[in-house]
């Protein structure tokens, strides 16, 4: 009999096959990337749960890989208050409890511990049903839970000098929320723990089949090897019922759709360059957006340290602290200029933003790609340093989308339905490659640097570290000049 566990049983709820695959044939499960920013994200839960338990600091804390036998004793003992209680059912639903507490009438008080700003309800995370499994586990151990509270972080809390538990976090008491989806939740648990104990499934289909690629499975290619390159999952924001429309009608690849079946204008354009073999360009378009911009124009990229607790003061959890930027700029006559910054510890951004008002002035148009985020940067950094409120409006109000262009106006079905700068840049320009940095990505970039200026046990080469995240944001940002050049091209 296999074991279930709360993680299990959410991978369940996304894809059962996945599930399956894992305990029954673990070799041939996908077993994914345990990234240093993964460990990032799981210490830092960990770094919540240890402020949580500050508001219980008579708890008794159970061993982190105890017993369901330990706990029975210590409720034994008559203890009221633990940390990590552990049931185990008969079918062997495994369940640690973050937080539990005894009440007054013998009944008990499950809290549940997340790194989240709130109670997250959404297919991938939802912590309702996370709830809801630690008191079934509770319940078919004898024990009764008469209320349930999710303990997540204040999205309001500002953090100004030691951190102060009760500030940092709020209680949300969710127990109607859990009684009203709670019978269902159980038959979701019965039939996970019966599918995963079965001697075999069809191995060539999941459950994702039938849906958009953002909710397809690690496995997804395991199960589902028909599905040719170029899919209909790679139509940019279709709808999971489209895709089991097509499906129903056994077609998978985008070529193969009916000429007649409806899509909306961006998603045609796409079907069109399948059908075409090549890119659909909308030349006068391009000429239109691209001679609106104001010189110089300055291609800008901002990488971005966030954590759950927030480590400095001024600052909200998860809230993103610039700490490097590139600037390419171009003047009217073509030529470029480099401008770059990397902060050498965590604060406020004020060197930064001096350092980018110092060579860009109050002039031009700043170019970014998937602009809502410098946008949504600067609009921080406002917040936290009100004195810069002047440049970083001018950035916000004279900024340009590079992205856009590749939404309606070049549309290559190459690009796989995304119109990252990453998926982009091989197809137009495959000179131009990340593959050969160290660093490849904004994730790798925050990872890198966050533990280079906070942790004291980094042995890497720090000149090397710093020399590879320049190297990166450089690239971001040449990049953008470059894809620039490459659609003037195309202008009329």
């Amino acid at each position: 009999m296999h074991q279930l566990t709360k993680t299990d049983f959410i991978q369940y709820l996304n894809c059962p096959e996945s599930l399956w695959l894992l305990k029954n044939k673990p070799e041939d499960s996908p077993k994914g990337e345990f990234s240093l920013f993964l460990e990032k994200l799981i210490k830092e839960g960990y770094e919540v749960e240890e402020y949580a338990q500050q508001l219980s600091p008579n708890a008794i804390k159970l061993p982190d890989f105890g017993s369901a036998e330990l706990t029975e004793q210590e409720i034994n003992k008559g203890n009221t208050t633990f940390f990590q209680a552990t049931f185990v059912t008969e079918k062997g639903v495994f369940a640690r409890i973050d937080i539990l507490e005894k009440k007054a009438d013998d009944s008990w008080h499950i809290y549940e511990v997340k790194s989240s700003t709130s109670v997250k309800k959404d297919k991938k995370h939802n912590h309702l049903k996370d709830a809801c499994f630690q008191k079934f586990a509770m319940l078919e151990n004898g024990y009764n839970v008469s209320q349930v509270s999710i303990i997540h972080l204040n999205k309001e809390y500002t953090r100004k000098g030691e951190i102060n538990p009760s500030q940092l976090l709020e209680i949300e008491d969710v127990t109607e929320q859990i009684d009203a989806i709670y019978s269902g939740v159980v038959n979701e648990i019965n039939s996970s723990v019966n599918f995963i104990n079965r001697q075999s499934i069809n191995l060539d289909v999941c459950s994702c089949r039938e849906k958009t690629r953002s909710n397809h499975c690690d496995s997804f290619r395991y199960f589902n090897k028909d599905v040719p390159d170029y899919s209909i999952y790679e139509i940019g924001r279709i709808s999971a019922k489209k895709i089991i429309e097509l499906v129903d009608q056994d077609v998978f690849a985008i070529a193969d759709i009916p000429s007649d079946y409806t899509l909306n204008d961006k998603q045609q354009l796409q079907v069109e360059s399948v059908r075409q073999n090549q890119p659909i360009i909308d030349s006068k378009e391009i000429e239109n957006k691209l001679s609106s911009l104001q010189f110089p124009l300055h291609f800008v990229d901002y990488e971005t340290y966030a954590s759950a607790i927030p480590r400095i003061d001024g600052v909200r959890p998860h809230q993103h602290i610039p700490f490097q930027v590139s600037i390419h700029t171009m003047q009217k006559d073509g030529s470029i200029k480099h401008f770059e910054f990397l902060a050498d510890a965590l604060e406020l951004p004020i060197k930064l933003i001096e350092f980018m008002e110092t060579s860009t002035g109050k002039t031009g148009t700043f170019i970014s790609w998937h602009d809502s985020f410098e946008k949504s940067r600067n609009k921080d950094m406002i917040e936290m340093l009100p004195q810069y409120e002047n440049y970083l409006s001018y950035m916000n109000n004279n900024m340009f989308d590079l992205e856009d262009i590749f939404k309606t106006d070049y549309v290559d079905y190459k690009f796989h339905g995304s119109t990252s700068i990453k998926k982009v840049l091989p197809v137009l320009l495959p000179e131009l490659s990340y593959d050969t940095l160290e660093v490849q990505n904004g994730t790798m970039a925050l990872d890198v640097w966050g533990r280079m200026v906070l942790d004291d046990d980094f042995d890497e080469d720090k000149e090397e570290v710093r020399k590879n995240l320049l190297a990166y944001c450089e690239l971001d940002t040449l990049a953008m000049v470059e894809l620039y050049r490459e659609l003037k091209k195309h202008s009329m």
